[in-house]
């Protein structure tokens, strides 16, 4: 890990990561994967997907950001609430609350192998088949998790699917300081 990552623990399960210079990362490429919490069930219309059956628990949406902006423009775009919804992930946000993301710098797209690494958590469930991933053939790019990701479980998948990348999570609060 480099020297400028520096870990820290909150009260909170997941492990928190806070950097120094973040936001010139968050203006290159890279991978997320944004953590909701979902508090009741919904029924979001989602575009040609129809709706969409949200449960009670935690939900990770994966996505790459390799356009303008880099990860910092994604990000920044899935922080506000979309008067007009662009992207699957969009239709989310009214029902849910965004906790935070993980990202990694990179020029190869990590999403579909963390879209798979979050899959394979105890108890996951994809709850719309072809969520995020109209342009690719994974199931899904959104997973619903009855339980918060754990500090080793989550992050000890994807830092074994990012290969090599540097990983780091942010929180909600992290991410607005340094989009601002």
């Amino acid at each position: 890990m480099p020297k400028h990552w520096a870990a820290s623990h909150e009260s909170g399960p997941l492990t928190r990561l806070h950097a120094e210079g973040v936001g010139p990362r968050l203006a290159r490429p890279g991978t997320y994967a944004l953590l909701f919490a979902c508090p009741r069930p919904a029924r979001p219309r989602v575009g040609a997907l129809g709706r969409v059956a949200l449960e009670p628990g935690y939900l990770v949406y994966v996505g790459s950001a390799f356009g303008p902006g880099g990860l910092g423009g994604r990000l920044r775009h899935h922080l506000r609430r979309c008067s007009r919804p662009r992207w699957h992930v969009d239709h989310l946000r009214p029902h849910t609350r965004l906790l935070g993301a993980w990202c990694c710098n990179g020029d190869r797209d990590l999403e579909h192998a963390w879209a798979e690494a979050f899959a394979d958590l105890p108890g996951a469930s994809r709850p719309r088949l072809g969520f995020g991933s109209s342009d690719c053939r994974c199931p899904s790019h959104l997973l619903h998790l009855p339980r918060r990701p754990g500090a080793a479980a989550g992050p000890r998948r994807l830092r074994a699917a990012r290969r090599g990348a540097t990983l780091a999570f942010l929180s909600e609060d992290r991410l607005q300081l340094e989009l601002a």
